[in-house]
């Protein structure tokens, strides 16, 4: 790792993930420089995708260079990119499985082809890399020792945000060309790919929405099963985390549904009112 490469993951973590940004320095230093490298490993790639400053088959071509930047990382040869320095060093150090980073690039290669999810459990198979594959990155940085129970939970918390985030962005995937509600559950409600596009808040898409919302609120539930086998010194960075992404369904329904008018966000306020109480539960735990 070279001087600056870190502060580099840091501030990309503090422009683009302003809610993690904000529950991640309530880590211990160690666990909160792994969490910054590892935002920034998958940041960069999300960027090249989400927002491309280049036509499709580059965009695919850096994608692979990135990857093999990564492996042979791994291997000894010392990254060309600086975000990949840093997170090499917590892949060698065991902290990060490999296998689970280089799911989290086939998604984002994915990204680049596939637009629609016919069933909820497509939409799944897409998440277990662009979602739960960071949730059980975050299990190894936190230190927690593999577990069925914890492997369980993690992927439910990374799935429910991102099907938070899924449901707040549906207007913005839509401009990328992108649609992640799944067809069978628009079907099913009579809400059609047209509606989308011309952002129609109609009685049948608030119906689908508050389905998808619950559903979604289900996977934190199931998360909040695992919270004890989070070490103590990464427990109120996660809930904080998990509360205040939680808290976005909360603004989707105080906006009566309608995301296709601007982002559903926390305040800052929240924020600090979150992370105040969650404080207070932990020392009257204690």
């Amino acid at each position: 790792m070279q001087p600056g490469d870190l502060a580099i993951c840091r501030a990309l973590h503090r422009k683009f993930g302003t809610t993690y940004y904000f529950a991640s320095r309530r880590f211990p230093r160690e666990i909160r420089d792994r969490v910054d490298a590892l935002y920034g490993f998958v940041r960069v790639p999300d960027e090249w995708v989400d927002n491309p400053d280049a036509p499709r088959p580059e965009i695919a071509r850096r994608l692979q260079d990135y990857r093999q930047q990564l492996v042979r990382g791994v291997e000894g040869e010392c990254p060309s990119h600086p975000v990949l320095r840093p997170f090499v060093g917590s892949v060698r150090s065991g902290h990060v499985p490999l296998d689970e980073a280089l799911l989290f690039l086939d998604a984002m290669e994915m990204d680049l082809s596939q637009t629609r999810y016919r069933t909820y459990a497509d939409l799944e198979r897409y998440m277990r890399g662009s979602a739960a594959a960071v949730g059980l990155m975050m299990c190894r940085i936190l230190g927690m020792p593999p577990s069925k129970e914890a492997n369980r939970a993690a992927v439910a918390l990374g799935n429910a945000m991102q099907m938070t985030n899924f449901l707040r962005d549906v207007a913005e995937d839509w401009e990328r060309g992108r649609l992640y509600l799944p067809l069978e559950d628009m079907g099913r409600f009579g809400v059609t790919t047209e509606d989308i596009a011309q952002r129609r808040l109609t009685p049948a898409f608030v119906d689908l929405m508050k389905f998808e919302i619950e559903r979604t609120r289900e996977l934190y539930r199931q998360a909040d099963a695992g919270m004890h086998l989070i070490p103590a010194q990464g427990r109120l960075a996660i809930r904080l985390a998990r509360d205040l992404y939680a808290a976005i369904l909360d603004e989707i329904e105080r906006k009566d549904y309608d995301v296709f008018q601007g982002r559903a966000r926390t305040s800052r306020r929240r924020k600090v009112e979150t992370l105040i109480r969650l404080g207070w539960q932990a020392h009257s735990l204690k």
